[in-house]
């Protein structure tokens, strides 16, 4: 499973945690990972040192370090106190090293997982977080940040194409720069009906987020990027409904790790890292009806009957009451509204990319004292299944 432990030092504090839980997960859904003759390439864990007074007039530093089996980030921030009606200022360090999969990466096993495509980014990005004053159910954060992005293959050295020959990067060198100024605001409507992530998500939430590379220098990137997400859940008796709808476009310069990827864990779940598309634009779309297991739950596998069309599904019940554990059958599915082609060196087309892609399924949600439990059981219109497992919120 993994640990955690909490270490004060001083005002200061340390926090360390090792998961090996993962690993099961990431093993079922993803390649192999590159061997590094290292027993710690297999560990993944985070460290995060605080401090909540710095030079003494509460300037918080925060320093935090995550590893996974294939990436790594590294974060500093750094924020200093100012009056509430008064925009609250964070000054923010982060580098980032991760396999590019979402568009890069090849479609296997009826799409239903994407191999390595040997392409990983590596990201340097430092600038300035701005959050305006919040209001009872509206909030807004500005930002501006300098990015250097810098592409890289299986060995870790630059490249500037990827394996069939086609640039990986908007300016042709081996790296891309670009400033970007970024507006965010964010409506919710608080609602903790149920400990699954409709709890954390609200009855009601609206995102929008904009993006504008700013031309600093005449090589760096100009574009204009727009992301919303909005969900919205309804009780039904003692069960509830939750849909979201996301999409986002971009137009302008653009590299094609840029692309908005559809599928996987998080999008389209069936489907693997960016196996349904890639492309300038998206929309994908989700549904998900929970309901307490004590619920009679006749013709569980109903979702995969959908896909497979055939008589005699599986059937069973669970009648014990159980207020720890929840049922779930989904609904995800995603396009890149015709838009694979626009993005440079069409890797979607090379891939044999579908394009727009459904995937339904089921799964149980569990809390208990040591975390959140997540099981998903997936299939895409390709008949092939996948099984997701997560855990969230692990006690210290």
């Amino acid at each position: 499973m993994g640990a955690q432990k909490s270490i004060h030092a001083g005002k200061a504090k340390i926090d360390v945690n090792v998961d090996f839980t993962h690993k099961l997960c990431a093993s079922l859904m993803l390649p192999p990972p590159r061997s590094t003759g290292s027993p710690l390439s297999l560990l993944i864990g985070s460290l995060c040192f605080k401090h909540p007074n710095l030079f003494g007039g509460s300037e918080k530093l925060d320093v935090s370090w995550d590893k996974g089996l294939y990436d790594s980030n590294v974060l500093v921030a750094y924020r200093r106190p100012r009056p509430e009606w008064l925009s609250q200022q964070c000054f923010v360090i982060q580098h980032s090293l991760s396999p590019e999969i979402g568009v890069h990466g090849v479609p296997i096993d009826n799409f239903s997982r994407s191999g390595s495509g040997s392409v990983n980014l590596s990201r340097l990005s430092l600038g300035l977080d701005m959050s305006e004053p919040a209001s009872s159910k509206w909030s807004s954060t500005t930002s501006i940040k300098f990015e250097h992005v810098r592409p890289l293959n299986d060995d870790w050295r630059p490249i500037t194409r990827d394996l069939d020959g086609f640039p990986v990067t908007c300016s042709g060198n081996a790296f891309d720069s670009m400033v970007v100024l970024k507006q965010e605001s964010r409506y919710a409507k608080a609602n903790d009906y149920s400990f699954s992530r409709v709890k954390y998500l609200s009855e009601l939430n609206f995102s929008m987020q904009i993006e504008q590379g700013i031309p600093v220098v005449s090589k760096w990137l100009i574009f204009n990027r727009f992301k919303f997400a909005a969900t919205k859940g309804v009780k039904l008796g003692p069960a509830f409904l939750l849909t979201s709808l996301t999409g986002g476009s971009i137009v302008g310069n653009m590299a094609p790790y840029q692309a908005f990827a559809i599928g996987g864990l998080g999008s389209v779940r069936g489907y693997g890292e960016g196996a349904v598309g890639s492309g300038r634009s998206c929309l994908v779309a989700n549904t998900e009806l929970t309901f307490p297991m004590g619920m009679c739950m006749k013709s569980f596998r109903i979702a995969e009957k959908i896909l497979r069309n055939q008589r005699g599904a599986l059937s069973f019940g669970i009648l014990i009451e159980n207020k720890m554990m929840e049922g779930a059958v989904f609904m995800d599915c995603g396009t890149d509204l015709s838009s694979g082609r626009h993005v440079p060196g069409n890797p979607a087309l090379r891939q044999g990319k579908p394009g727009s892609g459904v995937g339904v399924g089921y799964g149980m949600r569990f809390r208990s004292p040591f975390g959140h439990f997540q099981l998903d059981y997936a299939i895409n219109a390709f008949q092939q299944k996948t099984v997701y497992f997560g855990i969230t919120n692990v006690a210290s």
